[in-house]
């Protein structure tokens, strides 16, 4: 029976080619991308899953309570690890870790005393000890994880940075490494390549206890430095919170404790908190998940529409097909089946056309997104499961409604031509699924015009410094670095291209910041929000052009004993006449440092367009510095750029030279928000191209059936124009319609989406506007084509049968 069923199917599909081939194209582009979406959503959902005791890791977070509300941050004190061992002995593993930044990484030669090649390694080498391999799994090719670190001078490599330094991984076993010109470490480890899908992107792995040093500080909190624990199964994460209060007290400065807290988080949520930050510098929260996975659904939707339409209006041709077949004694069950049937021969057909644009866009994806997406089903046959749910899905939401209106004529009225498919009490069901279709594309169209705006307003919007033409270079962080940046300032002034030289902790704007609470004008109270602390000498404010509004620069010194704030600050502390705060004290970290305040500066950005304004306050602090912020001329600007570099490299031999122009530092702000900004416009692009794909459809079809209606019309004189009127009124309404519904629903989730930025764009009228008719312009010159057409061929042509 079913080899008859496909059969005659098959038979139908060849007879209706063109509207077929509709079918196989629109359901093959919905499950294109539905099963990109899922490989996207797969992977994101998948970070440290691989764990084995996943459900009982955690990451201590430090609260932070102030008047805004509370914050949370991944740092915590340097003192914590330790003391968690020492006051909560049923902890089952703590797991202390550091993040270096800007690490040089010599490979030296065999008897340790000369560096055979250098690199820097901008991030990926860490501190931790052995208890941490104990909670997490990752592979080892060589070494054991409960001895690999126990030599101080000891150094972990993964397969990937072992080769890039040995050539192979095995080169690399013995062999000894220079950590930023200062300790010789012997690799004792081999990991093999860390999966993407983990936070904990690792290069290099290095002793703990040999680079940070016993520290009773637990006021400063670095988002570099983490801890983890295993909980015993036994305990919930939920008790285990309850006696960190008590904990706080007991080790926290008197008047912190109401304003600083410990906290568990589980392994599984540090990939969706943006908030608190992770290693890998980037999160993606549920709601975007969910967004994307919605985004979908509506594509199939679309896709589903247009076969469901397409095959309602086909209706009207098979109508005698099906009533001869009941009156010749087939039943309502084999005639559903017998559509099913051709469903699911399009819908095959759709999956293979699928699985090829898959492909063939997937290099194009991952470049988008920067993600290491594969097609295969070998190494994930979740693929193909999901490929089987989307056919049997599609199937079924595609063909049953129309199986049911072919299988229910009448065979009377249909043989008498008499009836209207997919009318359903005087409302035509395809004039309601065009309108779901173009709700959709334009809502897409709409979110994707306010993404864009909301980017191009962060690339441009004033910052409130000078940010052109400057690079930052690293510097040895570390004493002797230090010791030469006077000279190399010096020189490199004395090149008229260079405007201005500053050195400083991190640019104006940086994600990487410090902050504080201090005490003001002799305060016995800390204040109740912390301050973005800027470390930089005197020359940063020209450098940067941050104007003064009160007050005078900083002088020039090592330590800071005068300091700039900006209004923000004031603001916080209710001052409202910049000039009261001049000569007032700050007190920091236990008074290690005080200073005057000598100068209010205008508020600028310290952070991305997705915060609001910081508190800051800048000041010398020579200890800190590790950039060189130098002002360029834009005229010659590359020979300019290879003299920096020869220079600095004449003042540091021993280390490798990189620099980063402040636009790219911002843009990366961002990388997130542009990748969703280019993933929105393909998902618009392809609901506007299925929905005018069924539009085509339905106006050939439409063309086809009034073909004698038009001849009738042009006979009695009417022109290419009402004839292109007659066929694109009906869609005008539809899409007008289809405007009014589709624009409420996109501002209202596109302002909820805007309210996660501090600093954005207002939703204009014209773009709603501007979607509206475009939607209607690329609708109107898919329908006029088929109009058009028709319009166009001989009357009598038409009518000859007549």
């Amino acid at each position: 029976m079913f080899k008859n069923f496909f059969k005659t199917a098959f038979r139908s599909l060849k007879r209706n080619k063109a509207y077929s081939l509709i079918n196989i194209i629109g359901l093959g582009v919905g499950i294109a991308v539905c099963l990109m979406i899922f490989l996207i959503i797969q992977f994101e959902t998948s970070f440290d899953n691989f764990h084995s005791k996943k459900d009982r890791i955690y990451r201590v977070l430090t609260e932070f309570n102030d008047p805004s509300g509370k914050n949370f941050s991944a740092g915590v004190p340097f003192p914590l690890p330790a003391t968690l061992r020492q006051d909560f002995p049923q902890l089952e593993k703590v797991a202390p870790m550091y993040g270096d930044n800007n690490t040089l990484l010599s490979v030296m030669d065999d008897r340790g005393e000369k560096a055979i090649k250098k690199f820097k390694e901008e991030e990926g080498v860490f501190f931790t000890e052995p208890s941490f391999f104990e909670i997490f799994d990752f592979e080892w090719l060589y070494g054991d994880p409960a001895t690999a670190l126990s030599d101080p001078l000891s150094i972990i490599l993964t397969k990937e940075i072992a080769e890039k330094y040995f050539g192979s991984w095995k080169n690399a076993i013995g062999k000894t490494i220079n950590r930023n010109n200062k300790k010789l470490l012997k690799v004792t480890g081999i990991l093999s390549n860390i999966p993407r899908n983990t936070d904990f992107q690792f290069k290099a792995i290095a002793p703990y206890q040999t680079f940070m040093k016993p520290s009773e500080d637990w006021t400063t909190v670095s988002s570099n430095h983490v801890c983890y624990v295993l909980l015993p199964e036994k305990i919930k994460a939920t008790d285990f919170n309850k006696l960190f209060p008590a904990f706080v007290r007991k080790y926290r400065p008197e008047e912190r404790v109401a304003t600083t807290g410990q906290v568990l988080q589980s392994i599984k949520e540090v990939h969706y908190d943006s908030d608190s930050g992770n290693f890998l510098g980037r999160a993606i929260s549920k709601e975007l998940i969910s967004t994307i996975k919605l985004i979908a659904l509506f594509i199939l939707v679309i896709a589903c529409v247009n076969f469901i339409n397409l095959s309602t209006a086909q209706s009207i041709n098979r109508a005698r097909d099906v009533s001869i077949r009941k009156v010749l004694g087939s039943n309502k069950r084999q005639l559903s089946l017998q559509f099913l049937s051709e469903t699911a021969l399009i819908t095959i057909g759709a999956a293979v056309i699928a699985v090829l644009l898959v492909i063939v866009s997937l290099p194009f994806i991952k470049s988008v997104l920067d993600l290491p997406l594969s097609f295969s089903v070998r190494q994930n046959p979740q693929i193909l499961l999901f490929l089987l749910g989307i056919i049997i899905a599609v199937i079924f939401l595609s063909g049953l409604y129309p199986a049911i209106i072919l299988s229910g004529f009448n065979p009377v009225t249909a043989l008498k031509s008499k009836f209207n498919a997919g009318r359903t009490k005087g409302i035509s069901l395809r004039r309601g699924l065009v309108v779901i279709q173009f709700v959709i594309a334009q809502a897409l169209i709409i979110g994707t015009f306010i993404i864009v705006k909301q980017m191009n307003y962060f690339q441009n919007a004033s910052l409130g410094y000078d940010k052109e033409a400057i690079i930052t270079v690293p510097i040895p962080n570390d004493s002797l670095g230090r010791s030469e940046i006077d000279a190399l300032k010096a020189t490199l002034l004395q090149r008229p291209e260079i405007k201005n030289v500053s050195f400083s902790f991190a640019p104006p704007s940086n994600d990487g910041n410090w902050y504080s609470d201090f005490k003001f004008n002799n305060s016995s109270k800390n204040t109740e929000f912390a301050a973005n602390l800027k470390w930089a000498d005197a020359d940063y404010v020209a450098t940067y052009k941050l104007p003064l509004v009160a007050g005078r620069n900083y002088i020039k010194a090592d330590t800071s004993k005068e300091v700039l704030v900006n209004e923000e600050l004031l603001k916080s502390l209710g001052i409202t006449n910049p000039a009261e705060a001049i000569n007032k004290e700050i007190n920091m970290w236990d008074g290690e440092v005080k200073a005057s305040i000598v100068g209010v500066v205008k508020n600028f950005n310290s952070q991305s367009l997705q915060e609001a304004m910081a508190p800051v306050i800048i000041g010398n602090y020579k200890e800190t510095y590790r950039l060189i912020n130098l002002k360029l001329q834009q005229q010659n600007m590359q020979q300019t750029l290879a003299y920096v570099e020869k220079l600095w490299s004449q003042t540091y031999p021993d280390h490798v030279y990189e620099y980063q122009f402040i636009d790219e530092i911002i843009a990366n702000f961002y990388r997130q928000e542009k990748q969703l900004s280019q993933l929105y416009k393909i998902f618009a692009v392809i609901a506007i191209f299925l929905s005018c794909l069924g539009l085509y459809g339905l106006a050939s079809f439409m063309a086809v059936q009034r073909i004698k209606e038009v001849g009738i019309r042009k006979v009695l004189g009417a022109t290419v124009q009402n004839v292109v009127y007659l066929f694109t009124k009906e869609f005008i309404e539809l899409i007008a319609i289809a405007f009014l519904i589709a624009t409420p629903l996109a501002w209202y989730f596109m302002n909820k989406w805007l309210e996660d930025f501090a600093y954005r764009i207002d939703i204009s009228w014209w773009i709603f506007l501007v979607a509206g008719f475009l939607s209607l312009f690329i609708a109107l010159i898919t329908v006029s084509s088929q109009a058009i057409k028709a319009a166009i061929v001989n009357p009598v042509k038409n009518l000859r049968t007549e």
